[in-house]
């Protein structure tokens, strides 16, 4: 009880003054990781949370769903495939550098680890968490198409990586019994394919169900936020069933039930929103509390030097890559490069590899905690000023080139509340224009 007492605590006091903390730029990961890190295990001691219990892999596997879901569900789909351009080269060539970069920085940082479990790490740290760089997907002085970019490339990248994952994990435990290409092939396919499937199945099952009971007034009005999150949940467990991932069926699930619910940005699933939101504080003051202690005392210069490329080098050069020919300029370029930040999914992944009890797992663990601590930190504290630095060359930029690429009119196809700072002028946000963030 003393535990559950203080996360409270900690939630409550981020509740109460989290309006003037995230106009200063300051997130709210940032905040419940560092009071994690305070009443953790290393400094005061007041709570204990561990790394390897079945019951903490749960908890943030059903809090990405929750916002992968929620994210979708608000996913304008038929503005989106027209404005595919930037999402897709960041997704489709950025994503694959992303893991070789990855592969290299592992082979120079770790020379004495075997192949398979550098490949794995580099699977395990490809994805981005917009959420820890929030400002830069909610603030409207960024371009809309800048936004667009990071807030797609974020919520996709999660299930697109999964295949590779998994297929690293088996590699690393020499699990397989065929060969690498068929194992690739085979994984993907599973994977995506039944995570394809349970979330169609589940997201139009939820979806038609809503629509046809809302129309003749059968649903209660406080069941309307439940029956999306219960959805959201339908989807990842059929998946699991399935042999499919889950995260991907979270977020099939959720365009499906945007698309054909007749709720799409109507606010229905904000509950489920506010749901992910709240476990995600809970784990993000558990990551504070037990993984950076932890992490700690096996710490060593080269997961520090892994640390470091992974969120510079291995992330920024894959996305200059991807968008060269586009005319995009260098600013921009360097913007979303830097603002790839490593969260939940990384998390998620170490306590998969902590589970199979992976070869060298402790040492891909602590690597994965202060990739993703680093990020938290670095790309928190550094959104509001590198919003205000990008902000004003690209205006001036703009006025001296109207037709550049980042001026090119994109509709933000992601219909989003930023919970607890959005309002009637409110930072970041203009009339007529609903913010995006998580």
């Amino acid at each position: 009880m003393t535990t559950l007492a203080i996360i409270a605590l900690i939630i409550i006091a981020w509740s109460a003054f989290s309006r003037p903390l995230d106009r200063r730029g300051i997130t709210s990961a940032l905040v419940f990781t560092a009071a994690g890190f305070v009443v953790g295990a290393y400094v005061l001691g007041l709570i204990h949370v561990s790394l390897e219990s079945a019951m903490a892999e749960r908890f943030t596997e059903v809090t990405l769903v929750l916002l992968l879901f929620s994210d979708a569900a608000r996913l304008d789909f038929r503005a989106l495939r027209h404005q595919l351009g930037w999402p897709s080269r960041l997704l489709l060539i950025g994503l694959p550098l992303t893991m070789l970069a990855g592969f290299g920085a592992g082979v120079l940082a770790f020379p004495g680890m075997a192949l398979a479990s550098v490949f794995l790490l580099s699977t395990m740290l490809c994805s981005t968490d917009a959420a820890l760089g929030q400002r830069v997907v909610t603030d409207t002085s960024v371009p809309a198409r800048v936004r667009q970019a990071l807030d797609v490339e974020s919520g996709l990248n999660d299930g697109l990586a999964v295949p590779f994952f998994l297929v690293a994990l088996d590699l690393a435990n020499a699990e397989l019994t065929t060969g690498i290409t068929w194992a690739v092939v085979h994984n993907a396919t599973d994977q995506i394919g039944w995570g394809l499937a349970a979330g169609v199945a589940a997201g139009l099952l939820g979806a038609l169900l809503f629509r046809f009971t809302a129309r003749r007034g059968w649903v209660g009005s406080e069941w309307r936020q439940i029956l999306p999150l219960a959805t959201a949940l339908l989807a990842y467990a059929l998946a699991l069933k399935l042999g499919g991932s889950g995260f991907i069926a979270a977020f099939v699930g959720g365009m499906a039930f945007g698309r054909f619910s007749g709720e799409q940005g109507s606010g229905s699933t904000l509950f489920t929103e506010e749901a992910g939101g709240l476990l995600a504080a809970v784990t993000w003051i558990g990551f504070g509390a037990a993984a950076i202690a932890w992490a700690i005392p096996h710490l060593t210069w080269h997961v520090v030097l892994y640390a470091a490329l992974s969120l510079t080098v291995v992330r920024m050069v894959p996305v200059a890559i991807a968008m060269l020919g586009k005319g995009v300029r260098a600013p921009t370029v360097a913007f979303i490069g830097w603002f790839g930040p490593r969260g939940l999914a990384s998390v998620v992944f170490g306590l998969l590899v902590i589970e199979r009890g992976v070869p060298q797992g402790a040492t891909l663990l602590v690597t994965v905690i202060v990739t993703v601590a680093l990020s938290v930190v670095l790309h928190g504290l550094t959104s509001a000023p590198l919003v205000g630095v990008y902000h004003r060359w690209y205006e001036s930029h703009a006025r001296s080139h109207p037709k550049a690429e980042e001026a090119v009119a994109t509709t933000v196809p992601r219909q989003r509340r930023h919970l607890g700072t959005a309002g009637p002028g409110a930072p970041g946000t203009s009339a007529g224009e609903s913010p995006i963030g998580r």
